[in-house]
């Protein structure tokens, strides 16, 4: 039986970070001024191996989960990440996906797929260069990441997505180019609205562009038409173009609360469970692993823990719960 948290919700999805260092420095999750030359990233032995990961991944299949989505930082920095991937694609009946930047995705997209990654999930903010490079800040140009895509595309990683986080004031205007272009490419575009995670990016509302809003810009250009979830707990809203070219996705979690059917934890490169994007702390399960636990211990433990959970940050978010200590995004993942 699948494990149910105080709210009713069935544990499914499982998001591990597996380094929290990126080769970007995009200003809404690891702005330059704090992820400096001297930021103190974590040291390898206090990240999990890849054993570790598979075995823990393993632990929570067998409590229901069927999805796993490797993130970061950025993935692809991990030195050898693709023995990871081919580890967990071992696990029978398992969704392996991976998000990522897409900097790196020409030399690893084929090994990826190879080794039993099924799908990716890439990051682009603008098809705007200036307004990319302003995003990202090490001056990484577009065009690198749209042929990470068509890498990914041809190895058969797909269908490919493509997340655009959505700034008022720095790149609402590459909203319609970017539902243009991707409309044509083939290409799930989704619209995620700049939130408050951690408290490195300066979060405020008023940076906020309402997902309401962005569809109803391209809405008047390319007419949409609202469409039923994939499966239950999707957490993108989707929106199918009327004349069948397509569909984008918004992920509304400051103005559309989707808490109540929130099936998703996380653990950090370090080995912290976190039960929702917003948490205030962990639970640590690298010492369970490391010191001797095993894996009915280490069950047991997971079946506790989401036992209790009863997360609903972004149904309650107000002045109060944006000031708690929240992890950032960089070491948690998406």
């Amino acid at each position: 039986m699948p494990l149910i948290d105080t709210l009713n919700r069935p544990l499914r999805d499982l998001r591990i970070s597996v380094t929290d260092r990126c080769n970007f420095r995009c200003v809404y999750c690891m702005p330059k001024e704090i992820f400096g030359p001297d930021y103190q990233f974590l040291h390898r032995d206090r990240i999990l191996t890849f054993e570790e990961i598979t075995r823990l991944a393993k632990i929570f299949v067998s409590h229901g989960v069927g999805k796993i989505r490797l993130t970061g930082g950025e993935p692809l920095v991990r030195k050898d990440v693709t023995g990871l991937v081919s580890m967990l694609a071992s696990i029978p009946d398992l969704d392996l996906t991976m998000t990522t930047n897409g900097s790196l995705l020409p030399k690893f997209a084929r090994p990826l797929k190879e080794a039993g990654l099924k799908r990716v999930t890439v990051s682009l903010d603008s098809l705007d260069n200036e307004i990319f490079k302003s995003m990202n800040d090490v001056d990484f140009p577009v065009e690198k990441v749209l042929e990470g895509m068509e890498a990914a595309a041809e190895a058969g990683l797909g269908p490919i997505k493509v997340n655009m986080v959505v700034k008022r004031g720095l790149n609402e205007a590459s909203i319609l180019p970017m539902a243009r272009f991707f409309r044509e490419k083939g290409y799930i575009l989704r619209f995620i609205e700049y939130m408050d995670v951690g408290h490195t990016n300066g979060w405020r509302m008023d940076d906020v562009v309402p997902s309401a809003e962005i569809v109803k810009m391209i809405d008047a250009e390319m007419p949409l038409e609202s469409a039923d979830p994939n499966y239950p707990g999707e957490v993108a809203g989707r929106w199918r173009y009327k004349d069948g070219s397509g569909e984008v996705g918004t992920i509304s979690s400051v103005t559309q609360a989707f808490c109540r059917t929130c099936n998703r934890t996380r653990i950090s490169a370090e080995g912290q469970l976190y039960t929702c994007l917003f948490a205030v702390k962990g639970h640590d399960f690298r010492a369970l692993l490391r010191g001797g636990g095993s894996d009915e211990e280490i069950s047991n433990e997971i079946a506790r823990v989401w036992g209790m959970r009863d997360d609903r940050y972004s149904e309650i978010r107000s002045e109060n719960t944006i000031a708690l200590p929240k992890v950032e995004m960089s070491h948690i993942g998406g």
